[in-house]
């Protein structure tokens, strides 16, 4: 007799790229370091939960929590031989997701997180930096906002009528892979926002030497003095404001 033949159907697009990439960078078990699990819970742990619920945002273009649970289901197989893991769709509940979603915005468990992640992705791809460029940027939408939300209303360069979220972001030039990330509330202003980025992209990159690019908006004698103190470099454009305008001289070359 010919034994019967089960064939599973998935559609796996390109997630278990992502899944290989992101176990090779140590994801999953860095989170996990961060976020540890209670001695009672069931099911995944919080860093392979991370891990997959990412591939899925990534794969998918979609950000949402629902849509987790039943793409989960249909790419099962799939996912636990590539993970050689348990998977449930229980561990992908709104519910729990959102227990994940509110333990990552603690922002000491985040930097922490995205300090050894930086660490590690320099490692496994042998990156030797040695240019570092921070630039802020706002992201706006139809949004409710109020004072313990970040979107806020602030200077903008889209629509001043919507409210704004500010990112800062320090990226490894010139390949322009994030290292360090902060949102704050979107009436922040910039200059506050450069010294503790340089400061958590120096938790990541050892020595010193390394430049630090910016816009006019870096130029600030603390800003500046606080990365020549650090035995690091700047570039940036002078503000053409206040005094510094003043004292500058501009010369025209004719030839």
């Amino acid at each position: 007799m010919t034994p019967e033949m089960n064939i599973t159907t998935e559609r796996i697009d390109d997630f278990p790229l992502l899944l290989e990439v992101m176990q090779r960078l140590g994801l999953p078990a860095i989170i996990d370091h961060h976020l540890r699990r209670h001695g009672l819970q069931q099911g995944l742990s919080w860093g392979w939960i991370a891990t997959i619920w990412l591939a899925h945002i990534l794969t998918q273009s979609n950000p949402r929590k629902l849509p987790v649970q039943s793409w989960v289901r249909q790419a099962h197989e799939t996912i636990e031989r590539i993970t050689r893991m348990k998977v449930q769709e229980l561990d992908f509940t709104d519910d729990r997701l959102t227990l994940l979603l509110r333990r990552l915005s603690q922002p000491d468990i985040w930097q922490a997180i995205e300090t050894e992640l930086g660490r590690s992705i320099l490692r496994v791809y042998e990156l030797k930096p040695e240019r570092v460029r921070l630039d802020a940027t706002t992201v706006s939408g139809d949004h409710a906002h109020g004072e313990e939300t970040l979107f806020q209303y602030g200077h903008s360069k889209d629509d001043p009528s919507l409210a704004q979220v500010k990112v800062m972001v320090a990226a490894l030039d010139p390949l322009g892979l994030p290292l360090v990330t902060q949102v704050v509330a979107g009436n922040q202003t910039d200059d506050p926002l450069y010294v503790p980025a340089v400061d958590r992209v120096l938790q990541i990159i050892d020595g010193v030497g390394l430049l630090i690019v910016g816009d006019c908006k870096m130029s600030a004698l603390s800003i500046r003095a606080h990365i020549q103190h650090l035995g690091h470099h700047y570039l940036c454009p002078l503000a053409q404001t206040g005094k510094t305008g003043e004292d500058m001289k501009l010369t025209r070359y004719d030839g």
